[in-house]
Formats: structure tokens, C-alpha cells, sequence
């Protein structure tokens, strides 16, 4: 049940507005006490006065391409959520080109406008520009004349901003916002000083971000050179010969599915075993190599509880999962520093998060994980997870993890093949060097969660003096 709020009760002229009605409905809808907060703050301006424009590209015509050289990454309405954008799928340059209101640029921001989660608010990164994003996106371009982006984007993205845009979501079935629908929308201003400051925490994290997806990216690339299989750095998997017309040369009864014996896979395989090597299974030994228990969820306030995140959230750049009490769940839903997680249920399309790897270090480890991952945690002090991450998150794991399923809708792993996947060893030195590019990755988005926390909390405390004031 829902209740007014003690600190922003239903006001008179909130019911003359709706013309003296008295049930209860429009008085206690979030978005409603959100606008009315807002409009109540000493000096506002409406969404319009402050943007050069809202918008969405309209219908686009989409060719897919698996070739980087003719073709441009794609973000969907989920995708620009992610925290690694290294995994999108490519449009074609043709189908770019025509539409020249599907680029981004750094600074904008994204609102989801299509399906149930209509009204979800992100921001256009730095290593977005240029990139091609959907229709069910509206992005929303600031005036930087009349207002700094990281202020637009911190308010938007707030308690009181998401509630009013998710607040002119309409339809039954599938939901839709529309630009007209966010124009009026109250923006409330701060003095200077503030709204610059804002900024400067956005600017700062948004770079941190980029620094972050580089980062990642960068350990991948040196553990394949380190390793003497540099070819793998950029992988084609469905530029490779199709895997058609071929015969297993040995059969047991561990497996008789014929993806199990994926001639591509197998090439790969090869490669991997030809230089020095450990698999998978003898380097979690001593550690963990296991799906998560299954459990009954029991929910808890996030003042007693630990956020629960799922395989989809796991890969956002800022979780929302459900709160549940860890004393009533599994201990191993909680993780260990360095422990890495890769999805362990779900389907073979290649946009599909299963056989995809994140890494648990850092804030994270405050988050309770559910039964839906593989636990990977190394049990050689001389393997560490940071490394074994920079391998598990290359295509070259995707695709080799991808051919050890098992399963009829619903995929998971063949768990002899799983202990069995050969991880390139490397030399003391570059397992070092390449563990070390992970972890400061991994610190710089904990620096950009922080960085935007900070504006958040800033940004309260602005208007919380302009309602005294």
C-alpha cells in the first residue's frame, strides 16, 4: 500500500488540480509528489528551455555485419546499461549512413522509451560517440549554454527525475514515452558554483568509465601477445569455416552432442594447448569450480539486506537487484575478492549474456550473487582471479565455454569439458602486469560509482537548501 509522504503531504492545491477528486491514486503516485517537490523549489525551468532537443531516430532499417571494417557498433535499449561495450553487434555502414540521427555523442542523455522498462535513465560515455543506438532510445541534448550536461543528466537520473519521466510513460501492453511528453518536465537550477560542480564529478566519471573499458580491454589483448597467440586478439568466430560435414574422430559417453565437437572450437583448442598452459580445472583445485546453490529468495529492507544481483544486472554498469536476508540464503551467494563469474544458464544467441564473465572485486563484493553463475576462484596463489578474468571475458572464451553445453531450451555447462578448458600460462612477469591492468580497472569504476554518488548526494543537498531558503 502506498502512503503519502509526512514530509510532502497532499496539498490543497494539488486536489484543485485534479478537480477536487478525492481518491487517493494521483496524490500518492511518485511522479506527481515528485513534480509538485520540484515545481515548489524557489527557481525552476522546464526541460525544453534547457535542451536543444529530444529525440529518437525513428525506425531504422538494420543489416547485421560481423565485420568491424564495414561496420558500426549498435546499442539496443539494454546495451547502453552495459558496463563492457567490447561484445556489441555491428550494423552496417550502409544502414548508418542512412539515418544520421543514429549516432551518439558523449554528454547526452539516454532514456528508454519502449517495452517495461520505459523511463530508465543512462548518459552517453565517452567510448559511445559515434556509436549507432536504437529507436526505443530518446536522447536528450543538452543547451550547454544554459546548463552544464553532468547537472541535466544527475537530475534526471535521481529519485525525483526518474519519477517524473517514468510518470508520462502510457500504453497497456508495451509502454512508450514520447519527446513531447518530457518537455515541460521541471528542471529545477542551483546556483553556478553547485551545478559546475556537479558537473565536474560527471565529467570525471564518465571519463573513469572509459578509462575502465579500456583498461579491460587492453589486459585481454596483452595476455593473447603475452601468450604467443596474438591472432586471437581479434577473433571471427563466424568468419572461421562453418562447423558442417564433419565427423568426431573419438566418441564416449560423456557427451554425444555434435556442438560438443565444434571443429572451430577444436582448432582453437589446439592453438591454446600448443603453448604453455594449465586447464581450468587443475587451477581451481584448491578453489572453486561450481554453479551456486539454489534458494529460496527472502526479501529484506536494504537497511538489513544485500542486494541480490541476477545474471542480466550483472552486467550493467550499476546493478538493481532485489534485497533479500543473506542469513536465509546460501554463504556462497556472497564472493570471495577476485572471484570471477560467468553466466552459467540461458541460450545461444550471440546478444545473450550466457558464457559472458564479470569480475567481483572492490564495492561488489557488498552484493549477494544468484545461483545462475559458475564460481571461478583460482586455488594457486600463482594464477590470480584478476588474470584468469582477463582470459574468461575474451570471445575466445565466450565461443570455446559456449561449445561445452549441455542442455534442450536452457544451456549450462558440461562440467568434465569445463575443468578441462586449457588457460594460456604466461611468464611470471606478464601474469603480473596483465592482473595489475584488471584490478586498476576495476578501480577506476569504483571511482566512477563514487564520482556519480557524489553528485547525487551533492545535487539533494542543493535543492534540500533551496527548500529552507
Amino acid at each position: 500500500m502506498k502512503l503519502a509522504e509526512p514530509d510532502n503531504p497532499v496539498r490543497y492545491s494539488w486536489l484543485a488540480d485534479h478537480g477536487f477528486r478525492l481518491s487517493p491514486g494521483p496524490f500518492v503516485s511518485e511522479s506527481y509528489a515528485a513534480r509538485k517537490f520540484v515545481e515548489g523549489l524557489p527557481r525552476t525551468e522546464t526541460l525544453s528551455e534547457v535542451t536543444e532537443r529530444i529525440f529518437h531516430p525513428g525506425r531504422v532499417t538494420r543489416r547485421w555485419t560481423t565485420s568491424p571494417e564495414h561496420g558500426v557498433p549498435f546499442l539496443s535499449s539494454a546495451d547502453i546499461f552495459q558496463a563492457d561495450l567490447s561484445t556489441l553487434a555491428l550494423i552496417t555502414r550502409k544502414s548508418y549512413e542512412e539515418n544520421d540521427r543514429l549516432p551518439l555523442e558523449p554528454g547526452w542523455t539516454l532514456v528508454t522509451r519502449s517495452g517495461m522498462t520505459a523511463g530508465r535513465v543512462t548518459y552517453a560515455r565517452l567510448d559511445m560517440a559515434g556509436y549507432a543506438c536504437s529507436e526505443d532510445v530518446l536522447r536528450i541534448v543538452p543547451n550547454r549554454d544554459r546548463i552544464p550536461p553532468g547537472y541535466l543528466y544527475t537530475f534526471l537520473a535521481s529519485s525525483l527525475g526518474t519519477a517524473m519521466i517514468k510518470g508520462t510513460v502510457y500504453g497497456t501492453s508495451v509502454k512508450h514515452i514520447e519527446p513531447v511528453h518530457l518537455v515541460d518536465l521541471p528542471i529545477p537550477r542551483l546556483n553556478d558554483e553547485v551545478e559546475q560542480r556537479i558537473d565536474s564529478l560527471w565529467q570525471r566519471a564518465s571519463q573513469r568509465r572509459a578509462d575502465f573499458q579500456d583498461g579491460i580491454t587492453k589486459a585481454t589483448r596483452d595476455l593473447f601477445e603475452s601468450a604467443g597467440v596474438s591472432e586471437f586478439t581479434g577473433l571471427r568466430w563466424h568468419d572461421l569455416p562453418r562447423d558442417v560435414n564433419f565427423t568426431a574422430p573419438s566418441v564416449n559417453a560423456l557427451t554425444l552432442r555434435s556442438l560438443n565437437f565444434s571443429p572451430r572450437a577444436q582448432r582453437i583448442l589446439e592453438r591454446l594447448r600448443s603453448v604453455p598452459h594449465r586447464t581450468l580445472g587443475n587451477i581451481c583445485r584448491d578453489g572453486t569450480l561450481r554453479t551456486g546453490a539454489r534458494f529460496k529468495r527472502i526479501d529484506a529492507s536494504a537497511a538489513n539486506g544485500v542486494r541480490l544481483i541476477g545474471q542480466r544486472q550483472a552486467f550493467w554498469m550499476r546493478p538493481e537487484g532485489r534485497w533479500i536476508n543473506p542469513r536465509q540464503a546460501p554463504s556462497d551467494v556472497m564472493q570471495r575478492d577476485e572471484s570471477v563469474l560467468v553466466a552459467a544458464h540461458g541460450t545461444l544467441g550471440d546478444t545473450e549474456v550466457y558464457s559472458r564473465s564479470i569480475f567481483v572485486t572492490g564495492s561488489w563484493l557488498a552484493h549477494a550473487f544468484s545461483q545462475d553463475f559458475v564460481r571461478v576462484v583460482s586455488g594457486d596463489p600463482e594464477i590470480s582471479g584478476a588474470y584468469l578474468f582477463a582470459f574468461l571475458r575474451s570471445e575466445v572464451a565466450f565461443r570455446l565455454l559456449r561449445c561445452m553445453s549441455v542442455g534442450g531450451k536452457q544451456q549450462e555447462y558440461n562440467p568434465v569439458l569445463l575443468r578441462h578448458l586449457p588457460i594460456p600460462e604466461c611468464t611470471p612477469s606478464d601474469r603480473k602486469r596483465i592482473a595489475g591492468a584488471v584490478r586498476q580497472a576495476y578501480q577506476w569504476r569504483d571511482e566512477a560509482d563514487a564520482l556519480e554518488d557524489e553528485a547525487q548526494a551533492l545535487l539533494a543537498e542543493g535543492m534540500h537548501e533551496g527548500t529552507q531558503g
